[in-house]
């Protein structure tokens, strides 16, 4: 079988574009590419042999750019029947799809799978001969209409409305198959929209007419992949609410929320015509057992679900009701807090299992869904089981510590959970865990899906240290760093998470095997995730191991400055005054006032030239920490603690290793430092120049290329729906690489991505966005009008065109006015906090605005515990709120 290739797309000089494939075309399976050839200012063309005919050709178009980067075009469904298709001689014609395009968005999972699912098309007469394939998309077509086509040929309908062709729905595609034997060509022709109800032609598409030219052998077939069908594809918009799930509230619940709450949210989501519920991540954090774990971002194993959402009354069912019928007290105890208790609840549900595990035993292992549940997650189930064990028995999840099984074999914990073993039972104990927390999860996304609701969830960038995944391949991280961020308006010293950063090299040798895993199991339960700090794949921040504070990182990677740059400013490099902290008299009382001598006598040492050093016992942040962690009873412990970081982070510049002294990184907030206070004013004004053009020009690109290098891996790995938290020290050339991969942004009424304004406006957000007033790591709209004086009383006066003096409160019709603007958003998604929208109602919202907060990332002690004031059922029988609600999102036009 001979295929004929044409593309249209028109290339720049220096690119080229080439064909993935399936095994198909070789006889060892493997995935061949093939290059394409430059034809005209149109076309590019490639042709090759296929002599297995009894497969599916699948197939996708790759650009490789002057720089080398690959880009894969959005289109992921190109495939042939060969078999089903018995010709010889084949001609594709085919479209760009730019991954970009907003309509490929409507092929991801929450429309395929739950928002689009029920559609109906009519079915169209089969053609027993035909010479040619129209297939083209269409994703938002109205109820009871389908594509069509007319074209300029007697074989097309000559252009007659009446005799147009209806095209039939076929997975992705609407395709019509037609035989032009005998028409002249070349043919133009218009794809439009028909009203098969009514019987009745409604538009053409926008746009030119398009052109059929053939010069294709007698006999062969030509298969057009039209691309879109040309209508006003961004007009569909949707709403959502964001609430973790530890932070819903049921009557059936055992202080905390569960999986099984998500049904009754669910339940108020559609009431309300919300699509789409947003949550936190849901992974096992169990290091610890203690308060410590709450914060979900340090799971203990990226695929493992956590305990705490389990609920018991389900594990238990009718046969085994009776062995929790003590806990009912306890229940009521817990539900009846106002936040959650992490450590109690974890104990009383953790012992319970055990309990039931005793009376169920072993049962689970026999049921067909457990077999299929262990065969797709095994890879990552027994070794989190095994880990589990290993920290019970140590009392720690840091494995490093660990008598026995410091370092992971596959072997021995393959032997661990053998059913002889003396640990299988224990290991088994936490398949049965995960089972269960498996198929309650699953219940829950079902039910949501059935009332058109959307689930999407939250991948954290970062793996816990102390994690699975850690132990059973550190090779797929950096372990000697760890991840955070820049210092910001939030956090002045910036933020160190502790997780250790990728190896993206490595993790590129079995193509991402690990990502893709972890977007398949998340796929079985969520139609769409938020990437957490999505410029990680760009670059991300990374902290060296003897640091605490987020402000002595940098980013990796990124081109260093050197030596001879800073001599090019007129400055006179000095490696030790640029990069050993200063500390003179003068930078200790500036920094300690009273208590410099008390520095003086215990914490340094002269130096030359009228200076000090820190002595060798305190010379690094985690020093420093220890050694005052330790000092109880020491006055003004925090303060002088605080004092000595800040003197450890008066530097400039940070060696780039194993470049001797030629490469240097700049210290982010640089001028912020008394260092950088005392130098003369010549050498000040090129260390600005070279400041601004290290983090703000050189990099980009080199950032642009990184991110290019994995992304679009990623994303073709899954289908669900995904968005990027975007927020922070943002490069230049991120908004054009989410734009082009098709990724949504997050837009933020009060971090505007822009620094010449203070607020942005949700009416000028783009189109694939998703528009929030607040985050889980911010406070709510209540909580920050009382913390800002100033900047709300601008905001009053500017966003919301209020005349006069703002509210002292934040009065219910002010949170309604903000939810508003972010309804009539253009932005594809509106997604409010639960706590934002219960904002708007004088009676259902809480008493203390500051008691609605889920996280303070600039406290590192912080425990995550918020939880809702009424219950879920509560809520659904607030029916004047309800209606309300959901008459704003309908005359918003989300729905």
């Amino acid at each position: 079988m001979h295929i004929d290739f044409y593309l249209r797309f028109s290339t720049k000089p220096g690119e080229q574009l080439s064909i993935t494939t399936n095994g198909v075309l070789s006889n060892d399976g493997t995935a061949p590419v093939i290059q394409m050839n430059y034809l005209n200012a149109e076309f590019w063309k490639a042709s090759v042999q296929i002599f297995n005919h009894d497969e599916v050709f699948q197939y996708q178009y790759c650009l490789s750019t002057e720089s080398g980067v690959e880009v894969l075009e959005g289109e992921q469904s190109r495939c042939i029947d060969l078999k089903k298709i018995g010709r010889q001689y084949i001609v594709l014609v085919d479209t760009w799809n730019n991954a970009g395009a907003f309509e490929n968005v409507f092929y991801t999972a929450p429309f395929s799978q739950v928002f689009f699912n029920d559609r109906q098309f009519p079915k169209t007469k089969k053609q027993k001969t035909y010479t040619h394939i129209f297939k083209v998309k269409a994703p938002l077509l109205k109820p009871n209409q389908c594509v069509c086509l007319i074209g300029s040929s007697e074989g097309l309908g000559a252009w007659q409305q009446d005799a147009c062709f209806l095209l039939e729905k076929s997975d992705d595609w609407h395709t019509l198959k037609v035989d032009l034997s005998n028409d002249v060509f070349p043919i133009i022709y218009k794809y439009g929209v028909y009203n098969f109800k009514h019987d009745s032609f409604v538009s053409f598409e926008d746009g030119a007419d398009r052109l059929l030219v053939t010069t294709e052998p007698h006999g062969a077939l030509t298969v057009l992949h039209d691309g879109f069908v040309r209508l006003p594809n961004n007009r569909w918009k949707g709403a959502g609410v964001a609430i973790p799930v530890f932070s819903l509230r049921s009557q059936t619940s055992f202080g905390t929320g569960e999986f099984l709450d998500i049904k009754l949210l669910a339940d108020w989501a559609a009431q309300v015509r919300l699509k789409l519920i947003q949550l936190l991540p849901v992974n096992d954090t169990s290091a610890t057992f203690t308060n410590q774990d709450s914060y979900p971002y340090a799971a203990i194993s990226a695929f493992a679900l956590h305990p705490l959402y389990i609920n018991l009354q389900k594990v238990a069912g009718k046969k085994h009701a009776s062995a929790i019928k003590s806990l009912q007290k306890k229940q009521k105890q817990l539900n009846a807090l106002a936040d959650v208790d992490y450590q109690q609840v974890m104990h009383y549900k953790m012992n319970t299992l055990r309990e039931l595990y005793e009376l169920q035993g072993d049962e689970f292992l026999k049921e067909a869904e457990y077999k299929s549940f262990f065969e797709k997650n095994e890879h990552w189930l027994i070794a989190y089981a095994a880990f589990c064990v290993f920290r019970d028995r140590n009392g720690s999840a840091d494995f490093t510590t660990w008598k026995t099984g410091s370092v992971y074999n596959e072997v021995e914990v393959t032997r661990l959970s053998a059913a002889k073993s003396k640990t299988g039972r224990d290991v088994r104990f936490y398949f049965y865990v995960q089972y269960h927390l498996h198929l309650q999860l699953k219940e829950a996304a079902e039910y949501a899906h059935k009332k058109g609701v959307a689930l999407k969830g939250d991948i954290p960038i970062g793996i816990f240290r102390n994690s699975v995944d850690a132990w059973t391949a550190p090779e797929l991280y950096n372990m000697n760093w760890q991840a955070g961020a820049p210092p910001d308006d939030f956090a002045e010293k910036g933020q160190n998470w502790g997780f250790p950063t990728y190896n993206w090299q490595k993790m590129q040798e079995n193509d991402y095997q690990w990502w893709r895993q972890r977007f398949e199991q998340m796929s079985a339960y969520f139609d769409s995730f938020r990437i957490d700090h999505i410029l990680g794949f760009f670059r991300i921040w990374s902290i060296p191991m003897d640091a605490v504070e987020g402000v002595l990182g940098r980013f990796i990677p990124a081109h260093p400055v050197y030596v001879n740059e800073f001599y090019s400013k007129g400055i006179h490099f000095n490696a030790d005054r640029f990069c050993i902290p200063l500390i003179t008299d003068e930078v200790l009382q500036e920094i300690f006032g009273s208590n410099a001598e008390f520095i003086r006598e215990n914490f340094i040492q002269p130096a030359e030239k009228s200076q000090y050093s820190l002595k060798e016992e305190y010379n690094t942040q985690q020093k420093i920490k220890v050694y005052f962690d330790e000092q109880t009873d020491l006055a003004e412990r925090e303060q002088l603690k605080k004092g000595l970081f800040d003197l450890v982070a008066n530097v400039l510049l940070f060696k780039e290793e194993g470049k001797g002294e030629q490469a240097f990184h700049f210290r982010i907030s640089m001028e912020q430092t008394t260092s950088f206070q005392l130098l003369d004013e010549g050498t000040k004004k090129g260390m600005k120049e070279l400041y601004v053009d290290y983090f703000y020009r050189r990099q980009n690109q080199f950032w642009r290329e990184e991110a290019l290098s994995k992304l679009p891996a990623l994303k073709k790995a899954t289908n669900m729906l995904v968005c990027g938290e975007d927020l922070g020290m943002v490069p230049h050339s991120v908004p054009g690489v989410m734009r082009d991969l098709g990724i949504l942004s997050l837009e933020i009424q009060r971090m505007p991505k822009n620094p010449q304004i203070q607020f942005f406006h949700p009416k000028d957000a783009p189109y694939l966005s998703v528009v929030t007033p607040s985050t889980h790591d911010m406070s709510t709209i209540r909580g920050w009008w009382e913390e800002d004086r100033n900047g709300t009383q601008k905001f009053f006066n500017t966003e919301l065109e209020a005349p006069g003096q703002a509210p002292y409160f934040c009065e219910p019709w002010v949170v309604r006015a903000i939810v508003l603007q972010h309804l009539y958003s253009p932005a594809m998604w509106s997604i409010f906090q639960l706590q934002d929208l219960l904002g708007m109602s004088e009676t259902l919202r809480r008493e203390n605005p500051q008691q609605e907060r889920i996280n303070h990332p600039d406290d590192p002690k912080h425990f995550w515990r918020y939880r809702m004031h009424i219950s879920l059922e509560e809520l659904i029988k607030e029916k004047e709120f309800t209606a309300e609600l959901e008459d704003y999102v309908k005359n918003s036009g989300r729905d």
